[in-house]
C-alpha cells in the first residue's frame, strides 16, 4: 500500500525539505558525545579516517533534525546542528541489497551488480569485477572494517562476494540479510570463522563494542570503519523493555520500534565518544545515513511517527518516502551548514575517493560531493536513476521526476503506467502532471532507459597471480587520467626489487613478473603520481577463488 503524508505530517512538516534544520536540543544528555568547537571550522583532515554508519530502514523523518518529535534522538541531531545536514540525500534503491551495493561501489542499480533482493531463490553476491570503496582505501594504505550487516550472499568464507574479499581486513556481523532479521542470533561471522552464540546476545550491542575496539585500536594509519548495523529493521527487538517508550499508548511492536531508533542514536554516541577517548575525532569524518524508507513490517505503523516526514511512500515504494534518507557529516573541523543539492549513494565511493587522495574510478555512476561539506562547489549530477526490475523505475532530472510501474505492479493496469512529478511545487508528489506533460515525459522515459544496462566500469587497482616459479603483479588504470612513473614490486623481498615500467594511460594495464618469495606472503606493491601527487598501491595476494 502506497500512502501519502498524514495530515500532521503536512501541516508540521510542509517545508521540511527547504528550511533549515529544528534546532537542537541546548544540553545534551549524559549519554551524548561531548562535541568540540574546532578553532577553525570548515576545513578537513587530509585523507582523513572515515566512519560510515548505515542505519536500517530508517527513514528520512525518524530523526529529530528531520522533524520527528514522538522519538528521541539527541545524538543525531547535535551531529546534524554541528556538521552538514544534507535534506536531499537518497539512497541507492528503496529496499536493502541493491541500495547496499549502489553506496559501496558507486554504481545505481541501473548498471550495479546487485538490482532486487532474493525474491524466493538465493541471495545475490557481489562479483570480483566489483570495486568497492573499501578495496579502493585499503589499497591506497587505509585499514578497513566492515562490523554489522553485509547484506550479500552466500554465507561462504571463501565466496568472492565475502567483506574479506571485497576490501575489508576485518568483518564481523552478519552476511546475509536474512539473518541479520535476528537481533539475537545463535551465531555471526568473524571474518571466515563462524562464531558460535547463546541466542542471549543482543547483536547490534556486540557490534558497538566490537566497533569500538576497532577505533581504540587505530594507531596512526588512516582507517575506514563501515558500521552498517540492523537497526532499527523489523522485528521490533530490544534488551527488556521499550525504556521511555513503554508506557506511551502505542502498540508493542511501535514502542520497540521507537526504542529501537533511541538505541541507534546511542549507539552513535557511543562511537563518537570512541574517537575523542583514542584522540582520532579531529581527523575523522563521520557520515550517518539510512539504506531506505522507513518500513511498515511485523505491526510497525510509520505514520505514528511521520516516519517519511512530509514525503509520500517509504520501503519498497520509488515515492519520495522510499528513497530519501537522512546524511549527515560530521567532523570538529566542519562548519555546520545544509545542503539542499541531491546527492546519492552512488556518489559516496567517488567522495571516499577524493577524501583519500585516491584516483576516482571512471564509468562510474558517482559524483564526489566533497566540495559540498567545506561550503564549495561540486559537480552536479544530469539525472538520478532508480530501477526495480520487472517493478517500476523512476528518474529526477533537476525539478522533475517521472515514476515507471511495470503491468499490474501498485494498481497498474496490463500495459503499466507512468506518473511525472514537479518536486519544486509539489514534492510531496501528490498531482501527477504525466497526462498534460507527454512530450516531457518522452524526454525522460529516453534518458531513463540509457540509463540502464551493463556494467561498463574498467578494471581498476593491482592484482597478482602466482604460477609455477614466478608472481605476476599487474595494475589496471580504471581512471579517467594517466598513471605516470609506475613501479611494480614486491613488498620485502630482496630478490624482486621495484622494476620502472612506462606510464598507464586510462583503460591500460601493465605486468611485471618476479620470483615467488620463499617467506610464502605475497604483498604487490604500485608507485605511481596521479592528481598531481604520489600514489601507494599495495595488495596482498589471495587465492583466485576471492580475486
Amino acid at each position: 500500500m502506497i500512502n501519502g503524508p498524514s495530515r500532521r505530517a503536512f501541516f508540521a512538516g510542509a517545508l521540511a525539505g527547504l528550511a533549515m534544520p529544528a534546532a537542537a536540543s541546548a544540553a545534551a544528555p549524559a549519554s551524548a558525545a561531548t562535541l568540540d568547537t574546532a578553532a577553525a571550522r570548515g576545513r578537513l583532515p587530509e585523507r582523513p579516517n572515515i566512519l560510515l554508519i548505515l542505519a536500517d530502514d530508517l527513514g528520512w523523518g525518524e530523526i529529530g533534525s528531520n522533524g520527528q518529535r514522538a522519538i528521541r534522538t539527541p545524538n543525531l541531531d547535535r551531529l546534524a546542528a554541528e556538521g552538514v545536514q544534507f535534506t536531499t540525500a537518497y539512497s541507492g534503491a528503496p529496499l536493502c541489497a541493491p541500495s547496499r551495493c549502489a553506496l559501496l561501489t558507486g554504481l545505481h542499480a541501473g548498471h550495479g551488480t546487485v538490482r532486487q533482493n532474493p525474491a524466493g531463490g538465493p541471495q545475490r553476491s557481489l562479483t570480483a569485477d566489483d570495486l568497492t570503496f573499501a578495496e579502493l582505501l585499503r589499497m591506497s594504505g587505509y585499514r578497513t572494517a566492515c562490523i554489522g550487516k553485509w547484506g550479500f550472499g552466500p554465507e561462504d568464507p571463501g565466496h568472492v562476494s565475502h567483506p574479506n574479499a571485497r576490501g575489508f581486513d576485518e568483518f564481523y556481523g552478519y552476511i546475509g540479510h536474512k539473518h541479520a532479521h535476528q537481533y539475537f542470533p545463535k551465531y555471526l561471522w568473524h571474518n571466515g570463522e563462524k562464531v558460535r552464540l547463546n541466542g542471549g546476545s543482543y547483536a547490534p550491542h556486540l557490534f558497538r563494542e566490537r566497533a569500538i575496539e576497532f577505533i581504540k585500536d587505530s594507531g596512526d594509519r588512516p582507517f575506514l570503519l563501515y558500521f552498517p548495523t540492523n537497526l532499527p529493521h523489523a522485528p521490533s527487538a530490544v534488551p527488556g523493555d521499550a525504556g521511555p517508550y513503554e508506557n506511551r499508548p502505542w502498540s508493542g511492536p511501535n514502542r520497540r520500534h521507537a526504542a529501537q531508533v533511541s538505541r541507534l542514536d546511542t549507539d552513535v554516541a557511543a562511537l563518537i565518544r570512541a574517537l575523542r577517548d583514542a584522540g582520532v575525532a579531529e581527523r575523522t569524518l563521520v557520515l550517518f545515513t539510512s539504506d531506505n524508507g522507513p518500513h511498515h513490517e511485523k505491526g510497525v505503523t510509520p505514520a505514528l511517527f511521520d516516519g517519511n516526514g512530509p514525503y509520500r511512500g517509504g520501503k519498497r515504494d520509488l515515492y519520495e518516502g522510499g528513497i530519501r534518507v537522512p546524511m549527515i557529516a560530521w567532523s570538529p573541523g566542519l562548519r555546520h551548514r545544509v545542503v539542499r543539492r541531491p546527492v546519492a549513494f552512488w556518489d559516496v565511493l567517488p567522495t571516499l575517493a577524493d577524501l583519500a587522495e585516491v584516483p576516482v574510478p571512471a564509468r562510474v555512476d558517482g559524483l564526489s560531493f566533497r566540495g559540498l561539506l567545506t561550503g564549495g562547489d561540486a559537480p552536479e549530477h544530469d539525472h538520478l536513476v532508480w530501477n526495480r526490475p520487472r517493478k517500476m523505475q523512476a528518474i529526477r532530472r533537476g525539478r522533475w521526476k517521472a515514476i515507471r510501474f511495470g503491468p499490474h505492479v501498485a494498481g497498474a493496469g496490463p500495459r503499466g503506467r507512468v506518473e511525472l512529478y514537479d518536486l519544486r511545487t509539489d514534492p510531496y508528489e501528490r498531482r501527477n502532471l504525466a497526462a498534460a506533460r507527454p512530450g516531457l515525459v518522452k524526454q525522460l522515459l529516453t534518458r531513463l532507459d540509457r540509463s540502464i544496462g551493463p556494467d561498463s566500469r574498467l578494471p581498476y587497482g593491482l592484482r597478482t597471480e602466482v604460477r609455477a616459479d614466478e608472481v605476476v603483479v599487474t595494475l589496471h588504470n580504471g581512471s579517467a587520467e594517466p598513471w605516470r612513473d609506475v613501479r611494480l614490486g614486491l613488498d620485502g623481498e630482496r630478490g624482486a626489487r621495484p622494476r620502472a615500467v612506462a606510464s598507464v594511460a586510462p583503460g591500460m594495464s601493465v605486468s611485471a613478473r618476479f620470483p615467488v618469495p620463499a617467506s610464502g606472503g605475497i604483498t604487490a606493491r604500485a608507485d605511481f603520481r596521479a592528481r598531481g601527487r604520489k600514489q601507494v598501491f599495495r595488495r596482498a595476494h589471495r587465492a583466485a577463488a576471492t580475486g
